[in-house]
């Protein structure tokens, strides 16, 4: 539509042609600018006094008028076609009604007070109604406006702004609560991100201080087997050297130097290799307290001592649950020292060092030696706790080796007694293993 609009501008005033005129170069022009360019141009005025001589806006050409001027020139009667039926097009259409499609909105309806077309009075929902022109209803409801706005008082507009004002303060007040009531989710939350922080804190704490005792448990073993293959490798080198002497004197001197240090290596005893296991295992721990915690007891979960066990003996570390972070601290030390006597480890060491001696030297009469030392090492166990009885299974385990090998070696001269006292000796044995 704007590209017609275009079209249809004159190029002089910018506005739709009004009467346009043809000059004889072609263009079309409005009759009015015409008629002001031929008025302005003074520059050809002894140019044919009978003919009046117009430069074209457009193509910039000298054209002569009739005598008669711009009237003469020859209406464009189909460019003003044209803008009339573009005038029309634009001009704005009364309102159609919206049940009946492109029909006018030409009546009033005085029941309903609405403007109705043709068709909704004959047959269309407002059949039968009373009707007036528009003419006529404008005229009766010129004065409602003013009726109405005098319905609308001071004191209708001083409720109005007054109820306003108590919405406001209403928001503010709640949008207050909302406020305090988000701090104290904050702090609320906070408060247990702390507590939960606490507890993993120390439960961390606790497993720091296993992982240290693990540490201190197999780091000297593995020291230990690190220096013996250090040594091992050593001798191979040496015994390498010495099979390629070929100086008897040096030979000789080397080879009983090789043969010092190959007895001594193989003398020297392996380290045992211990099992440890960590108790009780955060997953099943976990499991089986925390799920009962309430949020309330949350300050109470439990946090357990965290337990680096093995069959020689039971190191353990961490808090209990409440404990400060401190506890524990100070208590490193030996794990002997820590759960058991040690006058009763050396009486139950030495009494079974003593049996092992007695059977060793005389098979027949340590036996009668063995009763009267496993009644004593049998009182002995039942009056130690669980725990030391575990303790002593690395010695008790290489000393009943040391006493079967002996048995065997023995076994056409030991007498009755002698078996009954090894009998015992498994028994008591047994015992130990159970507990």
């Amino acid at each position: 539509m704007d590209n017609v609009e275009e079209d249809l501008t004159c190029s002089v005033c910018y506005s739709l042609f009004s009467d346009p005129r043809v000059l004889p170069c072609s263009h079309t022009f409005c009759k009015t600018c015409l008629d002001n360019l031929l008025q302005a141009s003074t520059n050809y005025s002894i140019w044919r006094p009978l003919r009046l001589p117009l430069k074209c806006p457009n193509c910039r050409s000298v054209v002569e008028l009739p005598p008669m001027g711009v009237d003469a020139l020859p209406t464009n009667v189909c460019l003003r076609a044209i803008i009339e039926k573009y005038q029309s097009d634009s001009a704005p259409r009364p309102p159609s009604c919206q049940e009946h499609h492109r029909q006018p909105l030409n009546m009033y309806c005085i029941q309903d007070r609405q403007l109705i077309c043709g068709l909704c009075l004959t047959v269309g929902r407002h059949q039968g109604h009373p009707i007036d022109d528009l003419q006529a209803a404008f005229i009766r409801e010129k004065p409602t406006p003013s009726l109405l706005l005098a319905r609308l008082s001071e004191q209708r507009w001083a409720q109005v702004c007054e109820l306003g004002e108590q919405l406001e303060q209403e928001k503010a007040r709640c949008e207050g609560l909302v406020r305090q009531d988000r701090q104290e989710v904050n702090q609320f939350f906070q408060t247990l991100e702390v507590v939960l922080a606490r507890k993993r804190h120390a439960y961390l704490e606790a497993l720091d201080k296993a992982g240290a005792e693990v540490s201190r448990a197999y780091d000297p073993l593995i020291h230990k087997v690190k220096e013996l293959q250090e040594e091992q490798l050593d001798l191979v080198s040496l015994g390498s050297s010495v099979e390629e002497e070929d100086s008897p004197l040096v030979f000789l001197e080397q080879v009983h130097l090789f043969r010092e240090r190959v007895e001594e290596f193989v003398k020297t005893p392996l380290p045992s290799v211990i099992n440890l296991s960590v108790t009780p295992r955060a997953a099943e721990h976990l499991q089986q307290h925390w799920p009962a915690v309430t949020i309330g007891s949350l300050e109470e979960a439990p946090v357990p001592k965290v337990c680096c066990c093995a069959r020689c003996g039971c190191v353990e570390t961490g808090v209990e649950a409440g404990e400060g972070a401190d506890a524990g601290r100070g208590q490193s030390g030996s794990w002997v020292h820590k759960l058991w006597p040690a006058s009763s480890v050396v009486l139950a060491g030495g009494l079974l060092l003593l049996l092992v001696a007695a059977l060793w030297v005389n098979p027949v009469g340590g036996a009668s030696l063995g009763f009267s030392l496993l009644s004593q090492l049998s009182q002995l166990v039942h009056g130690l706790s669980s725990d030391l009885v575990t303790s002593l299974w690395d010695t008790v385990r290489a000393e009943h080796a040391v006493m079967e090998a002996t048995v065997e070696r023995w076994s056409s001269h030991l007498s009755s007694v002698g078996e009954k006292a090894f009998q015992q000796l498994a028994a008591l044995f047994k015992t130990l293993t159970l507990h």
